[in-house]
């Protein structure tokens, strides 16, 4: 797997609070859903404490600002899933993109986690092996 600077959303971001990647991606205004898939990489970095579900929400928007963002694809992780290595189920940027891509976190549940970070980007190949299949 490669990761490049310039791809990463987040990178040992710490999640304590509902909040956005540190990083938004310019992909211009072109679909890139079509063809190869481009591939997303998210893991956890750092094991979560006190918080109920995380949600990462892939979005969108035409400005950089994301003022009216699109989710185009989201899961949501129990605490029990959020340990160190853990790897989010989203694989590839879905179609519909509209310019400027980020990633949004939504934490719920209990009170404010005081650990947590995430590793995450687009990727030039996914590295899997069977225990990941």
């Amino acid at each position: 797997m490669i990761l490049d600077e310039q791809g990463l959303f987040s990178n040992n971001q710490a999640v304590t609070a509902d909040c956005a990647s540190e990083n938004i991606l310019d992909l211009g205004a072109r679909e890139v859903s079509f063809g190869t898939p481009v591939e997303v990489f998210i893991q956890v970095t750092e094991d979560f404490n006190n918080l109920e579900t995380l949600s990462i929400k892939v979005q969108t928007a035409n400005e950089e600002t994301f003022s009216s963002p699109v989710t185009l694809i989201e899961q949501t992780l129990q605490l029990s899933d959020l340990i160190k290595g853990a790897v989010s189920n989203i694989k590839f940027l879905p179609k519909g993109n509209l310019g400027f891509v980020r990633l949004y976190y939504t934490l719920s549940g209990g009170s404010a986690p005081t650990t947590g970070k995430i590793l995450a980007g687009v990727v030039d190949g996914v590295q899997e092996s069977f225990h990941n299949v």
